[in-house]
Formats: C-alpha cells, structure tokens, sequence
C-alpha cells in the first residue's frame, strides 16, 4: 500500500473514530469540579445550571467541591484530568485571569491547560457595611476614608481576590486608601462586617445577597455598569459619580486541553439551552448573577483579555502570594 494511501485510511479512521466516540458520549457520569467549598456563589451557579441540563438530557453531573490555593487546587486537579470529557471545572474570574499573576508559581496554565466550554454567568460585587454602620451611603463611607487615611477597614474574601483588587480599583477611582484586611473566605468575614469589627466589605452579589435581604447587611453599591434586578435599590459605583466604574466576576466550564471538540461542543450546547429557561434565569437572578451562555470561542477570548487586565491590577496593588 502506498504510504499516502496510507495515511489517508488511517486518518479516515481516526475522523470514524472521534465521531463514534461524542456519539456515544456520556456513557458515565460526568465530575463537575467545584475549586470552592459547597454553599458559595460558585457551587450555587454550578449545581443550578447542571441540575438543569441533568433534566433536559438524561446525564448524571456529580459535584466535586475541592477547594484550596485560591480555587488552584480545583482547577488543575481538572487540568491535569484525562481529556475526554468525564472531568470538567467551574473557573472564574479569580482562578482563570488572576492567580495567574498573583501566585508567583502556578501549577496550571489557564489559557494552554483548559479548554473553554461555555461562560454561565456574570456576577457584579457589592460594597456593603453592617447593619448598624454610620455609613448609610458610599458618599458616607468615601467621606470617612478620606477624613481618616489609612484607618477605615475594608475587608475581602482574601488577597487577591475579585472583591480585593475590585476594592482597590474603586480606591484609586475615589482617591482614598483603606486598610485591607484580608480573610480566608467569606464566612469570618461576614460575621465579623456585621458585628461591626471590620467597617466595609466587597464579595459577590451571590454571595452577600441572603444577608443584604435579611436586613444583617447595608448594601452601599454594585461595581457593575448597572443596577442588580434583585437589588433594585442599591445604586452602582458608575451612578454615584464614578463614571464609567464597572467590575464583574465570571463564571464558566473548562475541561482538560484536548477534550474532544464535539464533547465540548455538546456540553456547550446544552449548558447554552439551559441558560435560556426562565426558571433558570430567575433563580441565577434571584442569586444576584447574569446568565450568560455563548460559544467557547467567545469564552476562549473573554480569558485572553481578561488575564492581563486583571494582571495589570494585581501588579499596581502590590498583591502577591508566594
């Protein structure tokens, strides 16, 4: 047989062989990594918009929450997965265009080592003091920053994170500095905004939502460019005489680099078709975030923008994690 003839089988089969391979795709369950622990804005968005797809095709998702490093751990536990579509992750904005730069050794790279699926969802921040703050309004709290340089709490997640480096853009924006104090997630930092020991704080709307509705929580303002449809009260940082101010976090699926690109696009179209159900949206909604949807074309260049965006912030705030 001639070598080129050759070649052409072989890749005919190959061709054969990847098709029946999708077509027969998922004959098991699927892992949906969650690199935070369960109860969060991430593990919500994760579980919401699975469930969904879950009932429309018959597929099993079960979640994985493997949290640790930021998100790290989760994401290149995916990375380093075999690529054929049994292992996705849920990324945002602080796993996939951040810690990049803020970790000064990554076990992944996000852009070679994962393959874009579909963006679910955007979700703004949200500025908030307790309940029984002096601060009724960002003016109030601005005001008080500047009369008191360097001596106003302003508390996040962690270092580095969205809701930090959004606090900082904001900062440069009002021309005030505030004393950052970093937690380990949410949780201490919550109880600690609303019993008053630290003065502000900034997370996701989905993360500080049940709180702000509960009355435990004053929401001063959104980062995004408009208003919170379940926070219609709340003004945005734009609207408050920051113009053009608007700062989101996103979330999306990823798979291994080399995942079948009839996988990714089947995962892509149902994840697409969910995003598009009322009920769905509502509850995202009701959470604070933005359904999305699109292609992972358009997901793929969203990351590339969004890493040295989000790169040029974590140098000019000094943040680092060694």
């Amino acid at each position: 047989m001639q070598p080129t003839r050759r070649l052409l089988l072989a890749l005919a089969a190959s061709t054969l062989a990847t098709g029946a391979f999708a077509q027969a795709w998922p004959a098991k369950p699927i892992r949906l990594v969650v690199p935070f622990p369960p109860g969060g804005g991430t593990d919500i968005i994760a579980r919401e918009t699975s469930q969904k797809v879950a009932a429309a095709t018959g597929w099993t998702f079960v979640i994985d929450n493997k949290p640790g490093a930021g998100g790290n751990l989760g994401v290149d536990a995916v990375a380093k997965a075999p690529a054929d579509g049994y292992t996705i992750v849920i990324g945002q904005t602080s796993n996939i265009a951040i810690n990049p730069t803020l970790y000064a050794k990554m076990p992944y790279d996000s852009q070679k080592d994962l393959a874009p699926i579909a963006l679910l969802a955007n979700a703004p921040l949200v500025m908030v003091t307790g309940a029984n703050s002096p601060y009724k309004t960002l003016a109030d709290a601005v005001n008080a920053a500047k009369a008191k340089p360097g001596q106003v709490n302003f508390a996040s997640p962690g270092n580095g994170t969205v809701a930090h480096l959004t606090s900082e853009l904001f900062q440069k924006a009002a021309g005030i500095k505030t004393q950052h104090v970093p937690y380990k997630g949410a949780n201490q930092a919550l109880t600690d905004v609303i019993s008053g020991n630290v003065e502000l704080y900034m997370s996701s709307v989905p993360t500080l939502i049940g709180q702000i509705k509960q009355g435990k929580l004053r929401a001063l303002a959104v980062t995004s460019a408009h208003r919170v449809d379940d926070l219609p009260n709340v003004p945005t940082i734009n609207e408050s005489g920051y113009k053009g101010f608007d700062a989101v976090t996103w979330f999306g699926l990823l798979a291994p680099a080399g995942t079948p690109k009839d996988v990714i696009a089947k995962l892509n179209a149902e994840f697409n078709k969910a995003l598009k159900l009322p009920e769905l949206n509502k509850r995202l909604s009701d959470e604070g975030a933005d359904p999305a949807g699109g292609t992972p074309e358009q997901f793929a260049a969203l990351i590339k923008d969004d890493v040295p965006r989000w790169g040029k912030v974590v140098r000019e705030s000094g943040a680092k994690i060694d």
